[in-house]
């Protein structure tokens, strides 16, 4: 039915530290019926090999090229735009650590940051709040890596990027000009260009409504929904996005396979 399977990871694959019952199954009959898998992140915590390897750690043997995650987005659209910027990072060490490796030039003087980059960040303080408020006063750009407000973790739900973005618009009045995850096209375009093909030969696989279906609808991608992560029932009942198929879990994927 569909040459490319787009997945969501957190809450669609995986909780935690533990795949979603099926998963493995799923993803082993579509590589087996020659279809593309991608698996799709908007969280900045981890690189593509780390995430490549937590997969294959799981069960689900993957390459660092079958991952797409907000870090490697934002640094492919960073690099289209502003290659030689001054950069800082309001994020953890692995994406600090993976700007630096694509030839970002990273500041932590507000005279100097020209982009001032919100991601994902359990390491989030006043300091670093204080000097992206300063460099965003002075004119820097305020880009994102993700809109999402909470992250599905075992047993509840992190705050996320969402809430670094909100601080940083209600203090400097400035209103985030990019922000390259999901739902962004930014997102689908790589996506796609990793698997070289179009949208229409596509489906995505996700568990949030606002990110995972939205993209996936408004790109001309198919959109299912699991109801493993962050949306219920009711949030499903009342909302104007309409995903095409609704599944219990990734285990109910197996009629899609043909």
């Amino acid at each position: 039915m569909f040459q490319g399977y787009i997945f969501d990871l957190d809450g669609t694959v995986y909780l935690g530290e533990s795949l979603i019952p099926g998963a493995e199954r799923i993803i082993r009959l579509l590589r087996g019926a020659g279809k593309k898998v991608v698996f799709l992140s908007n969280k900045p915590l981890y690189t593509r090999e780390d995430y490549a390897a937590k997969l294959t750690r799981l069960g689900i043997p993957t390459t660092p090229s079958e991952v797409v995650n907000s870090t490697f987005v934002l640094i492919r659209y960073l690099q289209k735009i502003a290659t030689n910027a001054k950069v800082f990072v309001m994020g953890e060490l692995p994406f600090v650590a993976e700007m630096a490796r694509a030839g970002f030039r990273l500041t932590e003087n507000p005279d100097e940051i020209e982009y001032v980059v919100a991601a994902f960040d359990r390491t989030f303080d006043y300091r670093k709040f204080n000097i992206a408020f300063q460099a965003i006063k002075n004119g820097a750009h305020f880009i994102a890596t993700n809109p999402d407000r909470t992250c599905p973790v075992e047993g509840g739900e992190l705050p996320d990027c969402a809430g670094i973005i909100a601080a940083l618009e209600a203090t400097t009045l400035k209103k985030v000009e990019v922000i390259v995850g999901k739902p962004s096209p930014i997102t689908v375009q790589a996506a796609l260009e990793v698997m070289g093909l179009a949208a229409s030969e596509c489906i995505l696989i996700g568990d949030r409504l606002e990110t995972d279906i939205r993209m996936a609808l408004e790109s001309g991608m198919k959109a299912a929904l699991v109801m493993t992560g962050v949306t219920g029932r009711k949030t499903l009942e009342t909302s104007p996005l309409h995903p095409d198929y609704v599944f219990a879990s990734i285990a109910d994927l197996e009629a899609l396979i043909r």
